[in-house]
């Protein structure tokens, strides 16, 4: 359970943490929580957030699906070192952590031939032949 909000935590803090300090904060400058909540209920669900003064904002709230299962979700936001906003939601459960946003890269679009190859295969699914006994030789 606490595995997940380890996780998220860590994958969170080399986010926000690993990038520069943007040109306007100054090495040991302090920034202020302006904003921090936090409740863990008796059922295992939780939610947290805090927002600081230099518009770092997180969010997340998470529940037991099943007693070896933990899903949480949320979000995170900071401005990158070019003053471009970063925002980040995020899924993290059985299936691990699946962050969205829209500064992650893409992939390239599927070239035309392949798609269509792709869309014939779909339409014309093979025959299951197991049942037929095969030539050798």
């Amino acid at each position: 359970m606490y595995k997940v909000f380890l996780l998220l935590l860590a994958v969170f803090s080399i986010s926000v943490y690993g990038q520069r300090r943007p040109p306007s904060i100054q090495p040991g400058q302090i920034i202020k929580i302006i904003k921090q909540e936090s409740d863990l209920s008796p059922d295992g669900s939780y939610h947290w957030s805090y927002e600081t003064e230099n518009g770092i904002a997180a969010q997340e709230q998470g529940q037991l699906k099943n007693p070896e299962a933990m899903e949480a979700q949320g979000s995170f936001q900071y401005t990158a070192d070019d003053g471009t906003p970063i925002q980040v939601q995020y899924v993290a459960n059985e299936l691990g952590f699946q962050p969205q946003g829209a500064h992650f890269p893409t992939p390239p679009p599927i070239p035309p031939a392949i798609l269509r190859a792709l869309e014939y295969n779909a339409a014309h699914p093979e025959q299951d032949d197991s049942d037929k006994p095969q030539r050798l030789g």
